[in-house]
């Protein structure tokens, strides 16, 4: 006989709300990644940038942060103020405090409170050279950022962006946010797992950049970089032997 239609949305509610009732265990498992970020890779350039006010005051206090923006020059390539042309990324990691319900959140509800339009989501397996698979969530957005030189009206600037984002735990990896808290949910109840997640962001800005000159570089060649930056990036900050499930 089929189940009625309401059935399943009450299990998904009743589940989801169970995890504030789970019991807490004694030791805390860490999640696979490595927080300290490295000072370059493949000629990207690390440069550390503080968590935004914001994030501060709506996340948990034992929340931490590990940010940064990255940088790399394009050989042969000058920006519209005589300089030599750079690729941008920022790179963002977040780790859950004790109360995980206040520390990470997935992009899409936060993203929009820092400007972005989400235009476009969809997933994206990248292929790494240690032989594992990475699957992350990528998300097209355009981000309004109030223009700073106009005093006397709101003006803003627009950036087309592409971001790519991923969760990880103890020993498992995911790019879905429901997902990840069922597996939550499970490790603690079946394994007696009380685990901190981390979610790592990268996002890069194509097409035209208000204020210079130039068209900038395509959709395509921003995700090119970012698969490959993060594809590198996460093979050397995952400890993968971690990694089980």
């Amino acid at each position: 006989m089929k189940a009625p239609p309401w059935i399943l949305p009450l299990f998904l509610g009743g589940a989801l709300s169970a995890i504030y009732f789970l019991p807490k265990v004694g030791a805390v498992a860490q999640s696979a990644v490595e927080m300290k970020l490295p000072q370059e890779m493949d000629g990207w350039v690390f440069e550390g940038q503080p968590a935004s006010e914001a994030e501060i005051k709506t996340l948990a206090p034992d929340t931490q942060f590990s940010k940064g923006l990255c940088y790399r020059e394009r050989p042969g390539e000058i920006n519209s103020y005589g300089n030599p042309a750079q690729d941008n990324i920022q790179l963002s990691i977040v780790l859950s405090g004790a109360d995980i319900n206040n520390s990470i959140h997935r992009p899409e509800r936060c993203m929009p409170a820092q400007g972005h339009n989400i235009t476009g989501t969809s997933s994206s397996v990248l292929k790494l050279s240690n032989g594992r698979e990475l699957e992350t969530k990528r998300l097209v957005s355009v981000l309004g950022k109030k223009d700073l030189r106009v005093q006397d009206r709101e003006t803003y600037l627009k950036y087309n962006c592409l971001t790519y984002y991923f969760f990880v735990g103890h020993d498992r990896l995911s790019n879905d946010h429901l997902k990840r808290t069922l597996l939550d949910m499970q490790d603690r109840l079946l394994r007696g797992m009380d685990q901190r997640w981390a979610y790592v962001t990268v996002t890069m800005s194509y097409g035209k950049i208000p204020g210079e000159d130039g068209e900038g570089i395509s959709q395509e060649e921003a995700d090119a970089k970012l698969v490959k930056f993060l594809t590198e990036f996460s093979e050397g900050q995952i400890n993968w032997k971690q990694i089980t499930h």
